[in-house]
């Protein structure tokens, strides 16, 4: 059996996601050999729940072992960079959660908050080009793997999609995809300098990850070539900031946001001329939407990635299913629900983390790799000039800029 020894950059909320999907790798022994995040109390705790021996509040640490093999970078979107580059140059493979990285206001005064309002999108999207080009770039010339870690592409919904799409030999003629719920609470996620975008970037990256994927699938497939983004339209906005619902007593919406949008909608051209259309909000109750829809020249197929109706629950009070996990962003407990069976599963997590580790393991490149992490850096950022300028924007312009 294959050996692989992953650190773990940062302990939140994808952290623990992450480490369930690498306990759940088949054929490949799998060792967390250690974990870094900044505050003491919270580190200590994640690794004695995980049971994960080695902790540190510096991730150097975890660059200097010899006994890790990748780092799994975990860690806010601001850091994705640094980390990254920082572990290519230690000669460790990499997992870099979404998005790869953005425009963080890294070369305006600290002073500066609110970074989203402050400079035009099209100085964002240079800097983010470049960022995401540094990665890209330090990976290969270390000759490490940089895997993207995008679930979207390893959900079974979307596998089988695939090989439908394979079978029927039709064109992929639309896509609709969508990742909205009612708001995150992390405290990075209100500001531009910590996320680098709102909800069109932050969310956003999944089904425009997606989109950009099943596309270049459907090009490798039949030209040999994929089929790129070829022009973008966008419209974002802040729905919290409405006059009548700032006046509402009680907020079921994550409202706090600063100077990051909390509603998007993009709108793909792709060089054959096809479309895409994908939305990703904070402003939706009820549950997480994770759905892609293909319509293609001669069938039709729907994902929901979110394992919904597989299983329906009723309770007249909440507290009747007491602590036992429902589905992400619940809001209430109360009612009908339709419970997860397998969430991450559903979701491609374990998936995903297959596939890296075989890769790491097979000296290959992986399914979702740093060049899929550049393309929706550059689409989604291409959205925030369409947005900004009200117009549509050629992907040909901006390789110029």
């Amino acid at each position: 059996m294959e050996r692989v020894r992953v650190g773990i950059g940062g302990c939140g909320f994808v952290a623990h996601i992450h480490v369930n999907a690498l306990s759940r790798v088949a054929g490949i022994e799998v060792e967390i050999a250690g974990i870094a995040s900044r505050t003491k109390e919270r580190v200590e705790s994640f690794a004695k729940q995980c049971g994960i021996n080695n902790c540190y509040t510096d991730y150097r640490y975890l660059l200097d072992s010899k006994d890790i093999d990748v780092i799994d970078v975990c860690v806010p979107n601001i850091l994705h960079e640094k980390v990254c580059i920082e572990t290519a140059m230690a000669g460790k493979h990499i997992i870099c959660e979404k998005p790869l990285t953005g425009y963080f206001g890294k070369d305006l005064a600290e002073t500066v908050e609110n970074v989203g309002k402050t400079i035009p999108k099209r100085q964002m999207y240079v800097r983010a080009m470049e960022s995401a080009q540094k990665i890209v770039q330090e990976a290969k010339s270390n000759e490490v793997k940089l895997c993207y870690a995008e679930n979207y592409v390893y959900a079974p919904e979307l596998t089988k999609a695939k090989r439908l799409i394979g079978a029927s030999k039709g064109t992929i003629l639309d896509i609709r995809a969508e990742e909205s719920h009612s708001g995150s609470h992390a405290a990075y996620a209100k500001k531009w300098k910590l996320a680098g975008g709102g909800s069109l970037l932050r969310l956003g990256s999944h089904p425009l990850g997606a989109a950009i994927h099943l596309k270049h699938f459907e090009g490798l497939m039949t030209e040999g070539k994929p089929i790129k983004v070829k022009s973008v339209t966008a419209e974002i906005g802040n729905l919290t900031k409405t006059p009548s619902f700032l006046k509402e007593s009680k907020k079921w919406l994550v409202s706090d946001w600063e100077d990051v949008e909390d509603w998007s909608a993009v709108f793909l051209t792709f060089e054959d001329g096809t479309k895409a259309t994908v939305f990703a909000n904070d402003v939706t109750l009820g549950g997480v939407v994770n759905t892609v829809t293909v319509q293609l020249s001669n069938s039709v197929v729907k994902c929901n990635l979110s394992g919904g109706g597989a299983c329906q629950a009723y309770a007249p009070a909440p507290e009747i299913f007491s602590e036992e996990y429902l589905t992400e962003k619940l809001e209430t407990r109360a009612g009908w629900s339709f419970p997860a069976p397998d969430e991450d599963w559903m979701r491609g997590y374990p998936q995903e983390m297959q596939d890296f580790m075989e890769s790491v393991c097979s000296d290959r490149d992986p399914i979702s790799d740093g060049e899929l992490g550049k393309e929706v850096v550059r689409v989604a950022y291409a959205g925030y000039i369409a947005a900004e300028e009200g117009r549509k924007v050629e992907i040909s312009e901006l390789r110029n800029l």
